[in-house]
């Protein structure tokens, strides 16, 4: 911004020049700032500038309340800064538009200011009648300040609603401390940048309610996933946030292949849509294969009805073994009878121990041996039982002897499919979208998640060069929380020194990121993730072998 010194006399043809000129360069600027805390601070500070004011307050309008709220306030001679960048806040309540009557809150000169949509420049506050300055007094008499000229001017967006009031205090000579009041050029000057820092803020602000509406739109896609399952919501919010921590440390991490990664505050904004939506498309995932927890479950467990086969056999063979005895009667042979039971007291702790094997089958787990899956097939077609046919039928059916054998987790190679296209979807529900500009890569990050370094990923088999580091970032965050979650139905959550020696191995074999790997162990980022997301059962001490 171009500046002028307070000795330029703004009468001048070279003032003058030199203000317009600010106050294009003010405009250009207004349009480019995003943060509405930083542009609300430039309009005030912008606006002292060009009238040389020693203080100024920035109101803004609260939405659904009839009032106005403190946002900036600055006074240089006595050292004042609250509110924007200062570390001190405004406490200061807000000023309501009408009084406890219900009427125009008139006596206020802000408040008057936004109710009339009008200006109101003030040469001295002390001998204006028509406003209330009781407090400005008052202030003046603890501070030893003396509050004299005020300039208040509404700022109105292109609807012409009042969206704030811009007021300075005690314009001063050029070439001087000495106060004064705000010319008749100061005031108009003022005006057209109210006009410009309205449009300006009410742009900002549109463009805010609309990011606003955009993440409640995502935030309403996780709801739906979440209902159902919840199993899965927790973790479009805990991804999220594993990967802006990792995003941030890897952005401080100066040495290294990555010294060169940076983000600006746009390219956090997308990083963070990015991470809420790196799942949508799970929204098409049917919810009995999102949810299987256990080998044998669709829309139920079907364990119940091999429980109930199992008791079908045991009463076949106390039934049998009763035709037995019945057949022995006329001999008589109590040695023969009981001979009977003992074979079937056997054979339904055989059927017992059987149908504990299975239950625990069921249940999955890391790691299924090929004794265990021979016995799955041995039970399977070994035992007979008669259908509601009354037909002689396998025990188990070919679906069942399938599942039960699944040798890690729950999920068949066809679900696992189910599951995986889930990143398919993601990736042609987000490419669908126009995004603008500074979110175009919305897609690319949150698609790549499930790629690994070596080509050996899904859906599209990139390698690590093919790959953005906000891609790799949310792979790491994507795994390292799916191992330490604890709200899946087909497992516990692990703790933290195993799922590191896990992905120490996932570094060995080319499925992470190294160097990004390395950025999460060094820099704390797991440690201070779990401490915030993970239970705390679940931190334990991780070894610096570990680390790799």
């Amino acid at each position: 911004m171009t500046s002028i010194s307070k000795n330029t006399d703004p009468n001048t043809v070279e003032g003058l020049l030199g203000r317009l000129e600010q106050l294009n360069d003010i405009g250009v600027a207004l349009s480019r700032e995003r943060d509405i805390t930083r542009l609300l601070e430039y309009i005030l500070l912008a606006a002292k500038g060009i009238t040389r004011a020693d203080g100024g307050t920035i109101y803004s309008k609260v939405v659904g309340a009839n009032s106005l709220r403190f946002e900036i306030l600055r006074t240089d001679s006595l050292n004042i800064a609250m509110g924007g960048s200062a570390s001190q806040p405004i406490n200061f309540p807000d000023l309501p538009l009408v009084n406890a009557n219900g009427e125009a809150n008139d006596s206020l000169v802000a408040a008057y200011a936004a109710i009339h949509r009008v200006t109101v420049n003030i040469e001295d506050a002390y001998s204006e009648p028509n406003f209330d300055f009781s407090g400005t007094r008052k202030f003046d008499q603890n501070t030893g300040y003396r509050s004299q000229s005020f300039l208040t001017v509404p700022m109105c967006n292109q609807d012409g609603d009042v969206i704030g009031v811009l007021q300075l205090l005690n314009a001063q000579k050029p070439d001087s401390t000495e106060v004064t009041t705000f010319s008749k050029a100061d005031q108009q000057l003022v005006e057209s940048l109210a006009s410009q820092a309205a449009i300006a803020l009410s742009n900002r602000l549109l463009m805010k309610q609309l990011e606003d509406l955009f993440e409640s739109f995502i935030d309403m896609i996780n709801m739906a996933i979440d209902e159902k399952s919840p199993y899965t919501g927790g973790h479009c919010q805990r991804v999220p946030a594993l990967t802006m921590m990792l995003a941030e440390a890897t952005a401080q991490h100066q040495d290294g292949p990555l010294a060169g990664f940076s983000m600006t505050e746009m390219d956090r904004y997308e990083l963070k849509i990015a991470g809420l939506l790196h799942d949508c498309g799970k929204i098409t995932t049917p919810v009995h294969v999102v949810d299987k927890g256990t080998k044998l479950q669709t829309l139920f467990d079907r364990i119940a009805l091999v429980d109930t086969r199992f008791e079908v056999l045991k009463r076949d063979a106390e039934i049998e073994a009763l035709r037995r005895q019945l057949a022995l009667r006329p001999c008589a042979d109590e040695a023969a009878e009981r001979a009977s039971m003992v074979e079937l007291y056997n054979q339904l702790g055989k059927l017992d121990d059987e149908r504990s094997f299975l239950r625990t089958a069921n249940s999955g787990g890391e790691f299924m041996s090929d004794a265990a899956v021979a016995r799955v097939h041995h039970i399977g077609s070994h035992y007979q039982w008669r259908n509601p046919d009354g037909l002689p039928t396998n025990f188990l059916s070919a679906d069942e002897v399938d599942n039960l054998s699944i040798r890690k987790g729950t999920l068949t190679l066809a679900e696992r499919d189910t599951i995986n296209y889930h990143i398919v979807a993601t990736i042609k529900m987000l490419e669908k979208l126009p995004w603008p500009k500074h979110l175009q890569n919305v897609p690319e990050f949150a698609g790549g998640h499930h790629e690994r370094m070596d080509g050996k990923g899904y859906p599209k088999g990139l390698t690590r060069e093919q790959m953005s580091v906000q891609a790799r970032i949310m792979g790491i965050a994507d795994i390292f929380e799916a191992l330490t979650a604890s709200d899946r139905p087909y497992k516990l959550g692990m703790k933290l020194s195993q799922a590191i020696r896990i992905m120490v191995k996932m570094k060995e074999d080319g499925h992470i990121d190294p160097d990004l790997f390395d950025v999460f162990i060094q820099q704390g980022i797991y440690l201070r993730y779990a401490q915030q997301f993970v239970d705390p059962n679940q931190i334990d001490e991780v070894p610096l072998a570990h680390h790799g």
